[in-house]
């Protein structure tokens, strides 16, 4: 598990959020990144980034009035039943 502090990126963190978990995070580890969140816009950007690059969002959270926390693990998210396909199992 290896923590970035990418607060000093801005609003313009989320390609080296992407190239760190591309070039230093292995498969099946976890970063955790530290980042300004401005308007809550940037947390979702956070999420559709992660899901576009097929990892998982372990944890998000606010850190502090101005700071926001991910915890990212680089793996496949785990497939989701649906409520239809339990039931016909």
């Amino acid at each position: 598990m290896k923590r970035y502090d990418l607060r000093e990126h801005k609003e313009n963190f989320i390609p080296r959020l992407v190239e760190i978990m591309g070039k230093e995070i292995t498969e099946g580890e976890n970063g955790i990144f530290l980042f300004e969140i401005g308007d809550f816009s940037s947390v979702q950007n956070v999420a559709d980034a992660i899901k576009e690059n097929q990892w998982t969002l372990m944890n998000s959270l606010k850190f502090n009035e101005v700071d926001w926390t991910v915890v990212v693990k680089k793996e496949k998210p785990p497939v989701q039943k649906s409520d239809t396909q339990e039931e016909t199992e």
